[in-house]
């Protein structure tokens, strides 16, 4: 005897056969879109600030694009923070973690810069130096006297000096304060000079430069000489390749020679490879030594401000003061620091 089987998707109403169909599933392609687009985005922009902290990292300062990039590295750990949160915030776990990785790394390399290092404890002479990127000439020069007069300033570095900057500087009394001067003034950019309050001789420490470079041995007194060099390599937006081969003309401080200073505007920061390596050569950055290295002392408007002016004192040297200081006219603060001799 056959049993009829009724099949299981057949219902029947009120004489109506109805048939039972499974759910149809709705994919939400345009939410899956929209996720694929927030994903990314987030890759895109975390992408560069890798690439970033690799050439950190490895020491290499790349082009002209990556030598700008670099000098704004601190504020790329702040960027990179602000991406790890939205990524986590948006469940983009992987993204998330390798942009808190690079916020955790750009931190290590950045923020020891805000912790002053112990000074050797000296007894000699203090040199208190002060440097001034004029901005072809356009610095206000009693701004300039007044930080000499109030800061007690020995030695004065001047970059981008125009014979007319020399005129205005003249009367607003800088000769008078610091007599004794090594002066190669130019139009716009390209003169620079020392100025100092102890009788100096020019010497030649640095290599062929556009912006001329000077440097001197200044008679401190008491049989006491130190070296100065005014530095300002070329800019590397212009000439990547002068920029290195003028930052690499500049001296090594070593015992075989008095105690050498470099100040001035060095087109590099604390970020750059090939300030670092400036550094290896006897060198401390006065700035980093008193945990002031992250503030800023340029900026054209369109860019956060960047540690590019530096005071470098010979490593036997302490340095017991350090300050950026507003400089009207200029796109550069100028920057003071007093040297201990040994």
């Amino acid at each position: 005897m056959e049993t009829a089987v009724t099949p299981p998707s057949i219902g029947i109403l009120d004489g109506m056969v109805i048939e039972e169909r499974a759910p149809a599933v709705v994919r939400r392609t345009r939410g899956g879109a929209r996720g694929t687009l927030v994903s990314g985005l987030l890759i895109g922009a975390v992408v560069p600030f890798a690439a970033l902290t690799g050439l950190r990292l490895v020491g290499y300062d790349g082009n002209t694009y990556t030598i700008a990039a670099l000098a704004l590295t601190p504020y790329a750990g702040v960027a990179t923070l602000v991406l790890a949160v939205l990524a986590l915030g948006l469940r983009r776990w992987w993204t998330g973690a390798v942009a808190l990785v690079l916020t955790f790394t750009i931190a290590a390399l950045v923020l020891p810069r805000a912790f002053a290092t112990e000074q050797k404890a000296l007894g000699g002479k203090h040199v208190r130096v002060l440097a001034s990127n004029m901005l072809g000439g356009r610095a206000d020069p009693a701004k300039i006297v007044g930080y000499v007069k109030e800061h007690q300033v020995d030695v004065l570095s001047l970059t981008e000096m125009t014979p007319e900057a020399v005129t205005k500087l003249e009367r607003a009394g800088l000769f008078e304060l610091l007599p004794f001067h090594v002066l190669h003034p130019a139009a716009w950019a390209s003169g620079s000079g020392l100025v100092s309050k102890y009788p100096l001789t020019p010497l030649k420490l640095s290599g062929a430069s556009d912006f001329k470079q000077p440097s001197a041995s200044i008679d401190l007194g008491d049989g006491v000489r130190i070296e100065v060099v005014a530095v300002h390599p070329a800019a590397p937006m212009w000439d990547r390749h002068v920029w290195v081969d003028e930052a690499k003309d500049l001296p090594y401080a070593d015992a075989e020679h008095d105690i050498r200073i470099l100040a001035g505007d060095f087109n590099a920061s604390l970020d750059h490879a090939l300030f670092r390596e400036l550094l290896t050569r006897g060198y401390v950055d006065a700035a980093e030594q008193v945990g002031k290295a992250l503030t800023g002392t340029w900026t054209n408007g369109m860019v956060p401000p960047v540690p590019i002016d530096h005071v470098l004192a010979d490593k036997r040297a302490a340095i017991a003061d350090f300050e950026v200081l507003e400089m009207p006219g200029s796109d550069h603060d100028a920057v003071y620091a007093e040297v201990v001799l040994p």
